[in-house]
């Protein structure tokens, strides 16, 4: 019973990465957008283990990817732990890049600002979706520990 529960936490986790990406909500993305996808689920396979795992999923050279497909794949890969998660240490240093003063803590701004410039591109709403998700509501800040949490898959997963 416990792996059944396990597997249905696991797919609800990969069905929200997927539907973050799903900006037509038709249940497919563009199959760009797979790394991504599988990024934000702590997971880092080699560019051969992505073109591998997208060779696998994709349907007809078409590229679009489909959740119907998708969605065993991906729980495949997270039960049976393949490719490397990143570490909780890797992802404290990248927080500290941003946290000059090392609080522990950062502006939602300052995140906003380098998400906006440096990373993948992100509608307004789904950064204001992912900044709500991820400021503590009484400080107006982002912590380090709330977004490691937010970031990190339990490793039993």
């Amino acid at each position: 019973m416990a792996d059944n529960a396990q597997s249905a936490e696991v797919e609800k986790k990969i069905r929200a990465a997927f539907e973050a990406f799903d900006y037509q909500s038709n249940s497919t993305v563009d199959v760009r957008e797979i790394g991504t996808i599988i990024y934000s689920l702590g997971r880092f396979p080699s560019q051969a283990d992505l073109h591998n795992f997208i060779a696998e999923v994709e349907e007809d050279q078409t590229g679009y990817i489909h959740l119907d497909r998708f969605l065993p794949a991906m729980t495949k890969v997270l039960m049976e732990h393949k490719f490397p998660p990143i570490s909780e240490d890797v992802l404290l240093q990248a927080f500290e890049v941003l946290d000059n003063e090392k609080k522990g803590s950062l502006d939602p701004d300052v995140l906003s600002q380098y998400m906006m410039d440096e990373g993948e591109a992100f509608t307004q709403e789904e950064m204001d979706e992912m900044l709500t998700a991820l400021t503590d509501h009484e400080t107006n800040l982002i912590y380090s520990k709330d977004l490691l949490n937010h970031l990190i898959l339990d490793p039993e997963v």
